[in-house]
């Protein structure tokens, strides 16, 4: 706060209520004028919302009303009425001798991280974006750009969704996973995507209503992995809750996804691939965000299993073929099969991921079962479905109708989150995914029929600049499917770096109004990519996103329009034309 001598003068009263309201410079500020209810009222000339010069609003009854969007603010004190809006700064005033004073310099009521911390909750209560991006990108040049965002958003996730972890949650995981892969300013596009889209998966839903922990801290990790698994096999949501909480409290992680994997397994591709990757993205989330928080976010996980959807419920898992049962017998035989390969080294033979891709079903699970006998761990096993996942998406015929790009990304995006987990521990559930996974590889394998080939590799003499610059444009026009596949591996033939080609494919991702799908198919293709060993296995992911985004781009760009007016705000560029 300003001393009385550190005001400046500005004004004459009398001039002031003549010819109000004026606009005028205050260290640094251009502040707006009132005379109202004979009483002088400084106030930033910038309306919060959207810069429109407050000047040319309407004061009546102590409130000042913005012509553009009609945002209301108590003059005195700059409060509004309106949570989109935000409160204006206000400046005090004194009047001395018929002229007007004003404090240069008024101590704010919190601090800058405070209030931006503020206005990041009320978009997520609010369901605002604008806010969420004005929060993020303040946020971000204060230094909390990455754990306050996340940390937030996943508390309020968790909170307020009676149905528990969601796109919005799954989505928020995906965006803080490809935060390092991403420049600055994409890496606040996807904290801003991450916070609005658990926003929006939780606006006009109930809260959660917690349960409690079980209060013997003694229970044994295959007592509570029992009774989690025969919880959700009955749909107990409330039982298998107290159990997941209690797991939570007293086991280590690793045994936490043991329990969370059997159940996830019991029944096959639950939810049509997403519970599987709604575990994998909750647990990555809490490597991000701190494993003291798990007793929250894992039991907001519980619905997934108790309603799942069960695929040996669905008649392509059991006619023609039923590929049910042989998952079924595969899981029944797996204790047998890894002890017997207990003690020995596997590599994957050539043709071990063809056969994956083949039309027998039968031939493909003996295959892999031959596999864990001899000595696959589970990690490598799902490495290689993914592989054959990673296929189906990138050798899509463009032929098939729209929607059936969903099929095959939901088998690449469970097969991911298969072999993410499969790293987390050597229990013999890690297994069944694998054949979970390769069977409905196996039922993908007409969404290939013909198969989109894959571009050659080569040599090229252009400037991988410029190769990513068409990559960009291909996303800009509708169906240039083929195109920006052979773009992603002519970057691979010019010898451009990864790095690059990854924040390239961010830029076109964050840019556009990426639905859940899309969000996950990049996260997971970076992931793939970083476990190549060759140089077919390194292009494979990206060639597959690139395909996979140019089918469904270009869009509105809606909440890129609105990103960009956040960001020119935050810059104190002129949004309405006026000063």
């Amino acid at each position: 706060m300003a001393t009385e001598d550190a005001y400046e003068e500005l004004v004459s009263l009398d001039a002031l209520a003549d010819e109000g309201p004026l606009v005028e410079r205050v260290g640094g500020h251009t502040v707006a004028l009132f005379h109202h209810e004979g009483q002088v009222y400084a106030v930033d000339n910038r309306c919060p919302h959207m810069g429109f010069p407050l000047s040319k609003g309407t004061v009546d009854d102590g409130l000042l009303t913005c012509h553009w969007h009609h945002a209301r603010f108590e003059l005195a004190r700059g409060d509004t009425l309106d949570p989109w809006a935000d409160d204006v700064q206000t400046f005090p005033t004194e009047v001395r001798d018929g002229t007007v004073y004003v404090d240069p310099d008024p101590e704010p009521d919190v601090s800058p991280a405070t209030h931006w911390r503020n206005r990041l909750a009320d978009s997520l209560q609010e369901n605002i974006d604008l806010v969420a991006a004005k929060a993020v990108i303040n946020l971000d040049d204060l230094g909390e750009g990455f754990a306050t965002p996340l940390a937030t958003a996943v508390d309020f996730g968790t909170t307020y969704r009676a149905d528990g972890w969601g796109r919005g949650l799954t989505t928020l995981g995906a965006m803080a996973n490809l935060y390092d892969d991403v420049a600055h300013d994409e890496r606040l596009r996807a904290m801003y995507v991450g916070v609005t889209e658990v926003a929006d998966n939780c606006a006009g839903e109930p809260p959660r209503f917690d349960q409690y922990e079980l209060s013997n801290d003694a229970l044994s990790k295959d007592r509570l992995k029992s009774w989690f698994r025969e919880t959700c096999e009955v749909r107990d949501s409330d039982g298998a809750e107290r159990c997941l909480r209690t797991a939570a409290a007293v086991l280590p992680p690793e045994d936490v996804v043991e329990i969370l994997l059997a159940a996830a397994t019991d029944h096959l591709y639950l939810n049509a691939s997403h519970t599987l990757d709604f575990v994998n993205k909750a647990v990555e989330t809490l490597d991000h965000v701190g494993w003291d928080k798990a007793e929250d976010v894992l039991a907001s996980l519980v619905e997934s299993f108790t309603d799942a959807a069960r695929a040996e419920e669905r008649s392509e898992w059991r006619q023609p073929v039923d590929v049910a049962t042989l998952c079924f017998d595969a899981h029944e035989a797996l204790p047998d099969l890894v002890a017997a390969g207990e003690g020995r080294d596997w590599e994957r033979p050539d043709g071990f991921v063809e056969t994956l891709l083949s039309d027998d079903p039968e031939a493909i699970v003996d295959t892999m079962q031959e596999a864990v006998r001899e000595g696959a761990t589970a990690e490598q096993l799902a490495r290689a479905v993914a592989l054959a996942a990673t296929r189906r998406v990138a050798q899509f015929a463009t032929s098939n109708e729209f929607a059936d790009w969903n099929t095959v990304h939901h088998t690449f995006s469970y097969a991911n989150a298969a072999h993410a987990l499969a790293a987390r521990t050597d229990a013999v559930d890690a297994y069944r995914p694998c054949f979970d996974g390769a069977m409905s590889v196996y039922l993908d394998r007409f969404l290939n029929t013909p198969a989109a080939p894959l571009p050659d590799p080569g040599d090229s003499d252009r400037d991988p600049e410029t190769i990513r610059g068409d990559l960009l444009a291909a996303f800009d026009e509708q169906g240039r499917v083929d195109e920006a596949g052979a773009l992603v591996s002519e970057h691979f033939d010019a010898g451009g770096d990864v790095a690059d080609l990854k924040r390239t494919l961010g830029e076109g991702l964050l840019r556009e109004d990426a639905g859940f799908h899309e969000l996950q198919n990049v996260e997971a293709a970076f992931r793939q990519h970083e476990f190549g060993t060759t140089d077919a296995e390194r292009r494979l992911p990206l060639i597959a996103t690139a395909r996979y985004l140019a089918a469904h781009f270009p869009t509105r760009r809606a909440r890129e329009q609105t990103f960009t007016i956040a960001h020119r705000l935050f810059r104190g560029e002129q949004i309405h034309g006026e000063a």
